[in-house]
C-alpha cells in the first residue's frame, strides 16, 4: 500500500494544516524582509551590506534544503517540519540577542538558522502532493502554498505594531518571529503523513545528472528560479527603495503586504488554471505578468508604482512557481523525490541568495531602474524556455 494510498483519507486535514504552517513561516519569511534590510542598514558599517541578513537568510535555506528533503525521505515529513521549526525558534531567538547587543554579524548568523526553518518549509508543497491523490497535485501545491495570503497580511503589520513594543527598536519582532515558529511546530505535530516504504526510503533511482537532463525538469527549475530570482531582487531592494524616495515604513509595510497577497492568493485558483489550460501556458502567463511588472516599475517611483508593480510582480511569481512546480513533479519517479525537491529548493534558494545580495549593491550603486532593467534577461529566458517545450510537445503529441 502506497503512502498516497493510506494518506487520501486525511488529505483535507493534512493540507489544511500544511496550509496554516505555510501562514506561519511566510509571517516569519515577510517580516524578516520587511526588517532585516533596515536593521542591516543600521548596523553594517557599509551600507552596501545592508541586505546581507536577508542574503544569509537564503544562503542557509540554500544550504540546507538538500539535507532537509534526505531527512524527510528517512524520517518522515512531521519530524521533518518540527525539526525545522525548531530551528526557526533558535534562530529569532539569536536575532534578538544580536539586536541587543546591536550586533550586525550576530545577526547574520541567527538569520542563518532561521534559513535552515525556510529551507525544511520549502517542502510543505511537496508534503501536500505525498497526503493528496494523484489528480490532485496541481491543487494540492496551490491551496497550501494558499496558507502564505495569511502571512502576506500579518507579516508586514507585525513589523509595525512590535517594532518599538520593547525600548530596543525591533527586539519584539524578532520575539514574536520565535513564538509563531514554536506555533508551527505544534500544527506540525498533528500531521498524518506516512513514512515511505522501505523500498522507496532505500532506493536510489537513475543518476541525477539523467533526471537532470530532461527538458521537463530543466524548464520545471528555470521557471521556479527565475521568478525567485526577480521576485526577490525586486522585494528585497523595494524597502530600500521606498526609503531612499521618502516613503515611511508604514507605506513600505503595505506595499509588502500587497506583494505577498499577490503572491498567494492567485492559489486558490492557480491549480485550477493549469488543470484547465495547461502548465507551460501558466508558465507563459506568469512570466509576461513580470514583464509588466518591470515596466510599470520603470514608469516612476510613487506609491502607486510601487503598489502596481509589486502586485503584479507577486501574481506572476505565483504562475511561475506554482507552475514549476507542478512540472517538477513529472520529472521524477516516487523514489528519485527526495534528491529531486532537495535540489530544486537547494537550486531556487542559491539563486536567491544571490539576487538578495545584489539588491543592496544594485540599489546603492545603480538605483532602482538598473535593478529593474538588470530583471529582464531573467524574465524573458523563462518565456522563451517555457515557450520552447510547448512547442516541443505539440510537436510530438
Amino acid at each position: 500500500m502506497t503512502a498516497v494510498t493510506v494518506a487520501a483519507p486525511h488529505y483535507r486535514r493534512n493540507i489544511g494544516l500544511l496550509a496554516a504552517a505555510q501562514a506561519l513561516l511566510l509571517t516569519n519569511g515577510v517580516t524578516l524582509v520587511a526588517i532585516n534590510g533596515l536593521l542591516g542598514l543600521q548596523l553594517a558599517t557599509d551600507q552596501r551590506l545592508a541586505t546581507l541578513p536577508i542574503t544569509t537568510y537564503v544562503i542557509g535555506a540554500a544550504l540546507a534544503a538538500v539535507p532537509a528533503a534526505l531527512f524527510m525521505k528517512r524520517h518522515g515529513r512531521r519530524a521533518g517540519f518540527m525539526l525545522g521549526a525548531a530551528f526557526g525558534i533558535a534562530g529569532a531567538l539569536l536575532s534578538a540577542f544580536a539586536v541587543h547587543a546591536a550586533s550586525f554579524w550576530l545577526l547574520c548568523l541567527g538569520t542563518v538558522f532561521a534559513g535552515v526553518y525556510n529551507a525544511f518549509g520549502q517542502q510543505y508543497r511537496f508534503a501536500a502532493v505525498d497526503a493528496a491523490p494523484a489528480d490532485w497535485t496541481s491543487k494540492a501545491i496551490s491551496l497550501t502554498l494558499a496558507g502564505g495570503i495569511v502571512g502576506g497580511v500579518i507579516g508586514p503589520q507585525v513589523g509595525i505594531l512590535t517594532r518599538h513594543l520593547l525600548p530596543t527598536t525591533y527586539l519584539a519582532s524578532y520575539v514574536a518571529l520565535a513564538a509563531f515558529a514554536a506555533l508551527a511546530m505544534l500544527i506540525a505535530s498533528r500531521l498524518d503523513i506516512p513514512l515511505l516504504a522501505v523500498r522507496e526510503q532505500q532506493a536510489a533511482g537513475r543518476p541525477f545528472a539523467e533526471i537532470a537532463c530532461q527538458p521537463t525538469f530543466i524548464v520545471a527549475v528555470l521557471a521556479a528560479a527565475c521568478g525567485y530570482a526577480t521576485m526577490n531582487l525586486l522585494m528585497t531592494a523595494t524597502p530600500l527603495a521606498m526609503d531612499i524616495c521618502g516613503l515611511p515604513f508604514a507605506d513600505t509595510a503595505f506595499i509588502l503586504q500587497w506583494h505577498v497577497i499577490g503572491m498567494f492568493a492567485p492559489s486558490f485558483f492557480t491549480g485550477h488554471l493549469i488543470k484547465r489550460f495547461g502548465v507551460l501556458l501558466v508558465l507563459l502567463v506568469g512570466a509576461a505578468l513580470v514583464l509588466v511588472c518591470i515596466g510599470v516599475a520603470l514608469s516612476g517611483v510613487s506609491l502607486m508604482h510601487f503598489w502596481w508593480a509589486l502586485l503584479l510582480l507577486g501574481i506572476g511569481w505565483n504562475f511561475l512557481f506554482v507552475g514549476g512546480t507542478t512540472l517538477l513533479i513529472e520529472s521524477c519517479r516516487p523514489e528519485e523525490k527526495a534528491k529531486v525537491q532537495g535540489s530544486n529548493d537547494f537550486i531556487v534558494l542559491g539563486v536567491q541568495g544571490l539576487t538578495s545580495f545584489a539588491a543592496g549593491l544594485l540599489i546603492s550603486d545603480g538605483g532602482w531602474a538598473t535593478l529593474n532593467l538588470l530583471a529582464l534577461p531573467i524574465v524573458s529566458l523563462t518565456a522563451l524556455a517555457s515557450l520552447g517545450l510547448a512547442i516541443s510537445r505539440r510537436r510530438h503529441a
